[in-house]
């Protein structure tokens, strides 16, 4: 019974392998960003916050009415905070990614709290879709989309 444990655990764990191994070293570096990209607005650093979006970047967040550009996109972040919230914390779930050249595609959700100064919030969840392009030797934002989860009807 030992021995039929021991090849089910070797069997599971080989075919999880082509799963990391299907990642580029270029898609590790975009998932490391999105990680960034939310230290960012947790930590109100909206300088380092927008070097991780390109000049010609366009998306559609779920909060506006119509696409938006670069020089919108703290809108979001500063809304909040106006309010009196901060993120209080956030967790990501990767989806998928795709590389294609010098592009890779992030699909994730991301649970995040905005909370007020007592620390009273909700979590809510939304699906994001980040698409990244590499010029020079820095990967940035050139087109996103977001969209709340929907709730699950019970």
């Amino acid at each position: 019974m030992k021995m039929n444990r021991a090849w089910i655990a070797a069997l599971l764990l080989l075919c999880s392998l082509p799963c990391f191994a299907q990642q580029s070293a270029d898609e590790a570096a975009v998932w490391k960003l999105e990680q960034s990209y939310w230290g960012d607005v947790k930590a109100l650093d909206l300088a380092s916050y927008r070097e991780l979006w390109h000049p010609n970047f366009v998306g559609w967040p779920y909060v506006s009415l119509q696409p938006v550009r670069k020089d919108h996109i703290t809108d979001w972040i500063t809304n909040n905070t106006a309010k009196g919230l901060h993120l209080e914390s956030y967790s990501l779930k990767p989806g998928a990614s795709q590389a294609t050249e010098n592009v890779i595609v992030v699909h994730y959700w991301v649970t995040s709290v905005w909370a007020d100064k007592d620390h009273h919030g909700e979590p809510h969840t939304l699906r994001i879709t980040h698409t990244w392009i590499k010029t020079g030797k820095e990967w940035q934002i050139i087109g996103g989309m977001s969209a709340p989860e929907p709730e699950v009807k019970k």
